[in-house]
């Protein structure tokens, strides 16, 4: 496909051709394009809704004000509430907070293994009980 063609699917699916797509170069516009769309768009394993809501919870640690707006208008547009997007935020502030803790003190890596899986084991048993 050329831009032309690309443009056109492009404003066919959001009714204009955003700004960021017209700095692809023509060699990689098309290839980019199914990517996002398929990537962004098609329904996968996991439901959109809370894919993008994965997606503001990285934006929100890589610290990227770009992928925030983005991933909050996309969450809404499928489904999420204002509750479900400061808990998606909580919860990245959360993991990332443990991530910088668990590597800064060094915590052997093979013991937080081990004891990750005893305890998940543990939950198990207590839920079948």
């Amino acid at each position: 496909m050329n831009r032309d063609e690309v443009y056109r699917e492009i404003e066919d699916m959001f009714g204009l051709v955003p700004s960021f797509f017209k700095e692809i170069p023509d060699a990689s516009l098309e290839l980019e394009w199914k990517l996002f769309k398929q990537v962004q768009f098609e329904e996968g394993a996991i439901p959109n809704k809370y894919r993008e809501l994965i997606g503001l919870g990285i934006s929100a640690v890589t610290k990227c004000s770009y992928c925030v707006f983005y991933h909050s208008a996309l969450a809404k547009l499928n489904g999420a509430t204002d509750a479900e997007i400061e808990d998606a935020v909580h919860y990245a502030k959360s993991s990332a907070g443990w991530s910088a803790y668990l590597n800064g003190m060094q915590v052997d890596y093979e013991t937080f293994k081990d004891e990750v899986v005893r305890a998940c084991d543990y939950v198990r048993m207590k839920r079948a009980a």
